[in-house]
């Protein structure tokens, strides 16, 4: 699962992805809860907006439920959680502006972050979810990534704890933006979930600052 990632800069949405950023700040790296640009079809045309990271924010989850995460979301049953299915069945899809993504590995025998990204260093978009909330101030977004099983991928096998199932966010190649976009069923929506060649991906260590790992490490517990 990837609950931490790099989000795209303002002039990245801009010239790779052709949309105007939104006019309110957003933070380097995202974690849950933190807003993001998304990239969603808004009366037709491709727009980019800030929405929160994790289609049910933690402020509305109803008191006595025990809190849980919804960063990602596991494609495979995507249109069966309770969570996901009506954004799922409903279409709404969006881009989700990278500059990069990070996974624990655990090779060395404990969990180093690495970063991980495209060979040419060049933005990217996950595939993604969102929908809206009504709160005090209007209508507001929440999104999530949606994943698929990596056990057998060369690249992002490497990743999470040993034992368990691997995973890997669906990368949407740049042709591919509108058509993801403009999707019109699950059907259809399926045909663009796959994992990315490996040969077009890159990988490194990247430590994160110390108050980073210890978040990241509850997270991969989760």
């Amino acid at each position: 699962m990837c609950t931490n990632y790099a989000a795209a800069r303002r002039d990245q949405l801009f010239k790779h992805f052709g949309t105007e950023p939104p006019d309110s700040p957003w933070r380097d790296e995202i974690y849950k809860d933190y807003p993001a640009p998304i990239i969603r079809r808004i009366d037709g045309a491709s727009r980019a907006s800030l929405a929160t990271f994790g289609i049910v924010p933690r402020k509305h989850i109803p008191p006595g439920v025990k809190v849980f995460d919804t960063m990602n979301a596991r494609a495979e049953t995507v249109g069966e959680k309770r969570s996901f299915s009506g954004a799922w069945k409903k279409q709404q899809l969006c881009l989700i502006a990278c500059d990069a993504f990070y996974e624990p590995d655990y090779e060395t025998g404990k969990a180093v972050r690495w970063r991980i990204g495209m060979a040419d260093g060049s933005p990217f978009a996950i595939a993604g979810l969102w929908r809206e909330w009504t709160e005090e101030e209007g209508k507001v977004a929440s999104f999530t990534m949606l994943t698929l099983n990596a056990d057998d991928h060369p690249l992002m096998r490497r990743f999470h704890r040993p034992g368990s199932e691997k995973r890997s966010v669906v990368i949407v190649p740049p042709d591919e933006y509108a058509n993801w976009l403009d999707c019109r069923s699950t059907d259809e929506a399926r045909s663009f979930l796959r994992l990315p060649p490996p040969e077009l991906m890159r990988a490194e260590p990247c430590p994160a600052p110390q108050r980073a790992t210890r978040a990241a490490g509850k997270a991969d517990q989760a």
